[in-house]
């Protein structure tokens, strides 16, 4: 079985205040460096007037990432870099993190700086909906109508989604199953119609958003 590859699941944004300092974290799946840097550049653009807009992502998973992070006028190694290890230690990949900070006025120093940052990206994690990005295969299956109930049953039991339901003389579903589950279906499927009923693969991906 592949490595489980989590990702975000939709973009989401938390705000915290550290000593009059307004921290406000916005995190969002990204596919590509391009995609990473376009939202990077529309948080940006959303707080232009804030006093630091600190960028980190990772792009892929396991041996095969793209990591990146700035401090964006912070002092050296305070702002992007304990970021990006949060993230990096997250398990997520194909993330993108900007922290913003409207300053408050009182000085955090080093020390201060780096747990803010850090404390606002795990923030950020701690309110994120995760997904997985997996392989997926997605089948046909044409059945009479009274197996219809139990056959929504068995997808369910095989941890498949039903993408789409067409009824005519038959019923003709398709479904979109775990690439590793699909087989383990398709004898169940066969096993409950006495062999009278097939799923039928259409279309495989090698990373599906789950």
């Amino acid at each position: 079985m592949d490595t489980l590859r989590l990702i975000p699941a939709a973009e989401t944004r938390v705000e915290l205040t550290v000593v009059n300092s307004r921290f406000i974290a916005t995190i969002a799946p990204t596919f590509t460096v391009d995609e990473a840097r376009a939202f990077v550049g529309r948080v940006l653009a959303e707080f232009a007037d804030a006093s630091h807009n600190v960028p980190a992502y990772v792009i892929g998973h396991g041996a095969t990432t793209v990591a990146h992070c700035h401090d964006d006028g912070e002092p050296a190694g305070t702002a992007g870099r304990p970021m990006l290890a949060v993230l990096q230690g997250s398990g997520l990949g194909d993330v993108a993190l900007v922290v913003t900070r409207y300053f408050g006025g009182t000085k955090l120093g080093t020390g201060g700086l780096v747990r803010a940052y850090g404390d606002a990206a795990r923030a950020a994690l701690a309110a994120l909906p995760r997904a997985e990005k997996v392989a997926t295969v997605t089948a046909l299956v044409e059945a009479p109508y009274p197996l219809l109930e139990r056959l929504r049953l068995l997808v369910e039991a095989h941890g498949g989604l039903v993408l789409a339901e067409e009824f005519a003389a038959v019923i003709t579903l398709t479904l979109r199953f775990r690439a590793e589950r699909f087989e383990a279906f398709g004898a169940a499927l066969r096993e409950l119609s006495h062999g009278a009923v097939e799923a039928v693969a259409v279309a495989s991906e090698e990373a599906t958003i789950m």
